[in-house]
């Protein structure tokens, strides 16, 4: 067997570290409600019907989206945008 891969392609920073276990932490939540509770189908504010997993990715492409505008609009500190997706992300997860 070969040696493993190098990963010095990614900049592994510790705010990166920190987003990729946040999702993987979110998934285990979001796996363990959906045992616990089967989510159902229901139209929110959103123009569509969509299931906790749906909101999840929309909240997903929602955040990336914002913090690529972001980062290309502003000099601000991203952690800004960060927390204005966060509250995002609670309004669609509870009312989308």
């Amino acid at each position: 067997m070969g040696a493993l891969p190098s990963l010095h392609w990614m900049a592994w920073t510790q705010p990166t570290a920190l987003f990729f276990v946040g999702i993987g932490c979110c998934l285990i939540a979001l796996t363990i409600a959906e045992l616990r509770s089967p989510s159902l189908s229901r139209r929110g504010f959103l123009p569509l019907d969509t299931t906790r997993g749906d909101r999840f990715f929309i909240s997903l492409l929602v955040a990336g989206f914002a913090h690529i505008a972001w980062v290309g609009l502003t000099d601000l500190p991203v952690w800004w945008m960060s927390v204005g997706v966060l509250g995002s992300t609670l309004l669609i997860m509870r009312n989308g």
